[in-house]
């Protein structure tokens, strides 16, 4: 295959070297590669200090056709940050704990043959990504993406109180270890809210989720009407009443959402409810502001304090491909 130059065309890998079999990987790649009568591929190694934003910038500025991304969630996130707008096609070869964005696409996640060969001869669909503006305690400010969801609050106490060698070792389970560390602590914090279009609010809240995607794993729908394809962020106000109030979040993740939705009746029967321990908004981009700076996280991954935050979607700025024919 060539470009319109006459050119053979080429694809970059960007890898975590602490989540793949990085000689295997490569070879899967260069033989994908060479069958497709690509070019020799660009391979590029993250590292703490550059998680995956800077090597991908470097790959296009190499006119490189195609971006492979294998590694966890942050790393997935890192690179897709990177080609916002760039209309270069990302494949997620599935790798680490979560693949969280992988999962919601359907993707196949035991197949990396597959998952491969879609960045070679598969189909590109466009699909939605998530920006998030965070204002520090002294004023400054960064914007980030994020592709599955960004969340401000206990959830982002959770990911930090999550110990790094427990998530190595039983993948995405460990949150469990983190939740527990910061369930006893938690207390609920005040919060101004304004979803575009919308009056000012204000509100008590554990966490605020913005979500681009809203599924996780063992099949629990934490948002479940977000879509990477619909130009809307959805939002989820975690606010519950005391202990018996986690039972209400827990009943509404994984019972309401992620079992009686998947019915007519059972959705009836989800809407004739009045349980506010979790409430979810919707629309193009929703600003919050509170008292005291609250941790942040973005895809998993930790992004220090702030005292405002901004979310956004981004329509159809992300190219992913997909494996020829695949249906999610």
């Amino acid at each position: 295959m060539t470009d319109e130059d006459g050119s053979a065309r080429r694809a970059a890998l960007v890898y975590n070297p602490t989540k793949v079999d990085r000689r295997r990987l490569r070879q899967r790649v260069e033989k994908a590669s060479k069958r497709s009568g690509w070019r020799h591929p660009l391979f590029y190694e993250t590292t703490p200090e550059d998680l995956g934003q800077d090597v991908t910038a470097r790959a296009l500025r190499e006119g490189v056709d195609a971006v492979l991304v294998a590694g966890g969630d942050g790393t997935v996130r890192a690179v897709a940050e990177a080609l916002v707008d760039s209309r270069v096609p990302l494949t997620i070869v599935p790798s680490g704990t979560g693949n969280l964005l992988a999962r919601n696409l359907e993707l196949p996640l035991t197949d990396p043959e597959a998952a491969i060969r879609a960045a070679f001869d598969g189909e590109v669909r466009e699909i939605d990504i998530g920006m998030a503006r965070l204002t520090r305690a002294d004023g400054t400010t960064a914007e980030h993406a994020f592709v599955v969801m960004a969340g401000i609050g206990l959830d982002a106490a959770m990911i930090a109180n999550t110990r790094s060698q427990l998530k190595r070792s039983v993948g995405w389970v460990a949150y469990v270890d983190g939740a527990a560390r910061s369930l006893p602590g938690a207390r609920p914090f005040r919060v101004v809210y304004e979803l575009e279009g919308h009056r000012l609010h204000t509100t008590r809240v554990h966490s605020m989720l913005f979500a681009n995607c809203g599924a996780l794993p063992a099949g629990i729908e934490l948002v479940p009407d977000a879509s990477v394809a619909d130009g809307l962020l959805d939002v989820a106000l975690i606010q519950p009443n005391g202990w018996f109030g986690w039972l209400g979040v827990w009943r509404k993740v994984w019972w309401d959402n992620s079992v009686l939705r998947r019915t007519r009746a059972g959705r009836r029967i989800v809407q004739r409810r009045r349980d506010t321990s979790v409430r979810y908004l919707q629309g193009p981009a929703l600003e919050a502001g509170v008292e005291v700076p609250q941790p942040v996280e973005l895809d998993g991954d930790e992004f220090g304090e702030a005292s405002r935050i901004r979310c956004r979607v981004l329509p159809g700025a992300l190219l992913v491909a997909v494996p020829r024919g695949h249906r999610g």
